[in-house]
């Protein structure tokens, strides 16, 4: 159970994940916090420091390495985010090294009627004997995808350290602001040069994913007439009132996050804010398939046009915006990339599963624009709460895949 790389990767992912490097949505900023470029730069350092070549930090915000080939081959890019996920509190992490898990409920010291069961998470029921990260309970730990930035380091070192490897030149880039859709800077596919890459940013051991959401995020705004309310009668708009009324108009029952899995899409709610006077709704709206993903488009505008038919002195806008697509539309093409990490899954005792994510990655975006990037698994589980955590072996299980992939590309 024990590998040569699980100290590193214990040592490495504490000192990142005790780091805020939390994104903002609502910041104009590329990268849209300054406190990125804690990570960043500590990026920065570290690759100088294991030897890494043609060592920069952009002017978008991705560090970008080289580690240089040491056999024919394509050229090979590796990918993390930095940032961690704005939905929960990620200031003063305390991450903490569960060794040689017992298999029962894990506590947390700054609260104690949090608990983390392997009744409720299965995963974790398989996972005894192994080496456990977690938080301290008011925080999230950040192992998405601070796992994954982990292990690129770890095989960048691994492989300057032991020239011996044959491998094609690799690539490594560490972005920002991927939580918020905005990792992937349009210079980002000519500056990394790759033939084909992989983000590791996904969950379960055995994770090859070549399938994720499509999607977009909407922006509904509704002005309303602003008056006394001692004197509203008959001339008041509630702008609150209204946004209620189209969030309820919304399907309840078939089309949001928490009635839907699989391969069914959604529209979330993720944010209200204003008063009476004016209200913004932001949401998402993901679907597997393009025009899946254009009718709860079109379904929302008509929702608006309703609202706004009922009541014409308001006014309210709906604009939506292209987020990323599915990369599986140009993965299909050539899933060579793909049949790569499911042979290296394979040659490492690994049964690889390729599932739809209900998500998205970097990876989704810099396909679409031209270089193909599957998702390999990282370990990470519960992510952006406080529940979350990540096994050590499965680290270095993802080290060892992507230490593997790195070879077999090199003999095609």
């Amino acid at each position: 159970m024990k590998t040569q790389f699980d100290q590193a990767l214990q040592d490495r992912l504490v000192r990142y994940a005790a780091i805020d490097s939390q994104s903002d949505e609502t910041s104009p900023s590329s990268p849209s916090t300054a406190i990125q470029f804690d990570m960043l730069n500590l990026m920065v350092e570290e690759l100088k420091e294991i030897g890494a070549q043609d060592v920069e930090l952009t002017e978008y915000g991705t560090v970008l390495a080289t580690v240089p080939g040491t056999a024919e081959g394509p050229t090979v890019g590796f990918l993390a985010h930095v940032d961690t996920a704005p939905q929960f509190n990620a200031t003063g992490v305390k991450p903490r090294v569960i060794k040689g898990y017992n298999g029962g409920d894990i506590t947390y010291p700054d609260n104690p009627d949090l608990v983390l069961s392997p009744k409720d998470h299965p995963y974790l029921a398989g996972k005894e004997g192994h080496d456990l990260i977690t938080a301290s309970g008011t925080t999230l730990l950040g192992a998405d995808d601070k796992a994954g930035v982990a292990v690129v380091m770890t095989l960048a070192q691994h492989l300057i350290d032991n020239p011996d490897i044959p491998h094609g030149p690799i690539r490594i880039a560490f972005t920002p602001d991927e939580e918020i859709g905005r990792g992937v800077d349009p210079q980002l596919p000519k500056d990394l040069g790759v033939d084909f890459a992989y983000t590791l940013d996904g969950s379960d051991v055995g994770e090859i994913i070549y399938e994720s959401f499509s999607a977009d995020r909407a922006v509904v705004t509704i002005k309303g007439v602003s008056i006394h309310p001692g004197w509203a009668k008959e001339k008041m708009v509630n702008a609150a009132h209204l946004a209620s009324k189209i969030i309820q108009t919304l399907p309840q029952a078939t089309m949001t996050p928490e009635t839907t899995d699989e391969r069914e899409g959604f529209l979330h709610v993720t944010d209200m804010n204003g008063g009476s006077s004016e209200m913004e709704i932001k949401l998402i709206l993901r679907d597997f398939e393009r025009d899946g993903l254009a009718a709860k488009g079109d379904l929302l505008r008509k929702v608006c046009d309703a609202v706004q038919a009922s009541e014409p002195r308001a006014e309210i806008t709906c604009e939506i915006y292209p987020q990323y697509r599915n990369m599986r539309y140009w993965l299909e093409d050539d899933m060579t990339p793909v049949d790569l990490a499911l042979e290296a899954c394979k040659a490492n005792g690994i049964k690889p599963i390729s599932i739809p994510i209900r998500g998205g990655t970097d990876g989704s975006r810099l396909t679409e624009l031209g270089v193909p990037t599957p998702n390999i698994f990282c370990g990470m589980q519960c992510v952006h709460g406080p529940l979350e955590w990540v096994s050590v072996q499965d680290m270095a299980a993802a080290t060892n895949v992507c230490l593997t992939l790195s070879q077999l590309a090199a003999k095609k």
